[in-house]
């Protein structure tokens, strides 16, 4: 029997796993950890509800919709709330609502009168020279202007990747936009015209996508995917070797003190690049993946507070606040987690939660949970007049938070195809090679099933293999 090993327990590993079960194709999950869902994870506590990780998901593709129905979560998904549609931009040290239409725009405080002239420029920017990679910085500084990038792009960076627009490439981290620049020659002629083929193709713009999260958080969604699965999930089992054979690729694993091999017909690498490249991989083809540990993870702390509402002065009307660096502040952004989404705080509480480090201060991400709820909550106190003390703390640090797609990493997605070419039967997929969001994340999932189930057409079943070494199923 054909059967598929998944390496990594994240939200594109689980995706796959079902996937293929569903295909009928046995797989087999190797998890590091001793818990799957990557930095997924949701923890209720005296009625607040914190994530470690993503707060949201978005339906950006029709694959994050399938998904979620093909799970039976169609009844614990809750979508955000309509009334807190905004999104803030702080200048001046005051919060101020991203426009919403062309009116919008041009009453915004958010922009000054000269970059709002400057934005008609943009459908006569000649289109870029493709021969030399250009940073997010770079490209939209030469579409719309200086301001735009110091006062929004730059904010939506820091929010989106907790990265340096300086440094990020944009074909790279944001290819949609170039697409738009070959294809219409302008980003606002792109937004008129392209809109009508992304109605058909059922894909929806991250900025317009409708967000949603589940009952008890985006755990939800990690436990179903466990659960559903038939096939073996084991934890606390890192891989250390692949081994490529005639008609199979043995995966050896260590669990328990134990070290053990078993065949598979094929591999999904799902972790994390770093990762990768500590695994020993012995191909007919020699194949090297040991760059991938320069793909630069800046770390991330995340705070999540609760307050009394009364003591916060801000409506909080809105997903949440991202911070231009120039502001001077420390924390990236927050989002109003519970006016998102209900049940995320007790009645008459709000819960807020904030991101501290990237790559514009990765040594704050490092501080004692207690300083860094302190930064937290001074910032907050500026930003939206809170007076009163938490009535809940939550952190978290993730020393290895967000690949950052930057310039340059053209190379690892061009290495990431060529090892996949030299030893076929496994392949490569996850937030490092298919973008950042959970939603990516799903439809990388979905396509690499794909991938693998038309890759096994074509391979010859080894008959009698069995795992080398007997272990313990772990129950999902």
């Amino acid at each position: 029997m054909k059967s598929v090993a998944i390496i990594g327990g994240g939200i594109t590993g689980l995706t796959a796993a079902f996937r293929l079960q569903q295909k009928n194709i046995p797989v087999t999950l190797y998890e590091a950890g001793d818990r799957v869902g990557g930095v997924i994870q949701s923890v209720r506590c005296d009625g607040y509800l914190a994530e470690f990780g993503p707060n949201t998901l978005l339906e950006t593709s029709p694959k994050v919709a399938a998904l979620i129905d093909d799970l039976g979560l169609s009844d614990r998904r809750v979508y955000s709330d309509p009334t807190a549609k905004n999104r803030y931009v702080v200048r001046g040290k005051r919060l101020i609502k991203m426009p919403e239409s062309p009116l919008g725009f041009i009453a915004t405080p958010l922009f000054s009168p000269v970059a709002k002239l400057r934005l008609l420029l943009e459908p006569f920017i000649q289109r870029h020279d493709k021969s030399r990679e250009e940073s997010v910085a770079g490209f939209v500084q030469r579409r719309l202007g200086r301001e735009f990038l110091d006062r929004a792009v730059d904010a939506l960076v820091g929010g989106i990747y907790a990265g340096d627009p300086q440094k990020l490439s944009v074909s790279q981290a944001f290819p949609k936009l170039c697409a738009l620049e070959k294809e219409y020659g302008s980003l606002i002629k792109g937004q008129v015209f392209g809109a009508r083929k992304r109605k058909r193709s059922g894909e929806v713009a991250k900025p317009h996508a409708r967000k949603f999260s589940f009952d008890e958080g985006l755990q939800v969604l990690t436990e179903t995917l466990c659960a559903k699965l038939k096939g073996e999930v084991r934890m606390r089992c890192p891989v250390t070797a692949l081994t490529q054979s005639d008609k199979a690729w043995n995966v050896r694993w260590r669990s328990h003190g134990n070290e053990g091999q078993t065949p598979h017909s094929a591999i999904v690498y799902a972790g994390t690049a770093f990762g990768l490249s500590k695994i020993e991989i012995e191909t007919r083809v020699p194949v090297n993946v040991s760059s991938f540990a320069d793909i630069h993870y800046p770390p991330v702390a995340s705070v999540v507070l609760g307050f009394r509402r009364e003591d916060v002065a801000h409506p909080l009307d809105g997903f949440g606040m991202l911070i231009p660096r120039l502001e001077g502040f420390r924390i990236l952004g927050s989002i109003f987690s519970s006016s998102l989404f209900p049940n995320r705080a007790p009645a008459g509480h709000v819960t807020l939660t904030s991101y501290v480090g990237g790559t514009r201060s990765p040594e704050l991400a490092h501080e004692r949970a207690e300083e860094l709820c302190h930064i937290v909550y001074e910032d907050l106190r500026v930003l939206l007049g809170i007076r009163g003390k938490p009535t809940f703390k939550h952190h978290v640090l993730f020393p290895k938070a967000i690949p950052q797609y930057e310039l340059g990493y053209g190379q690892f997605r061009n290495l990431m195809a060529e090892t996949e070419i030299g030893a076929p039967g496994l392949f490569l997929a996850g937030h490092y090679r298919d973008g950042i969001s959970v939603s990516d994340c799903i439809v990388a999932g979905k396509q690499v099933a794909e991938r693998i189930k038309k890759y096994l057409v074509d391979v010859p079943v080894e008959r009698g293999t069995r795992p080398i070494e007997p272990h313990a199923r772990v129950a999902a």
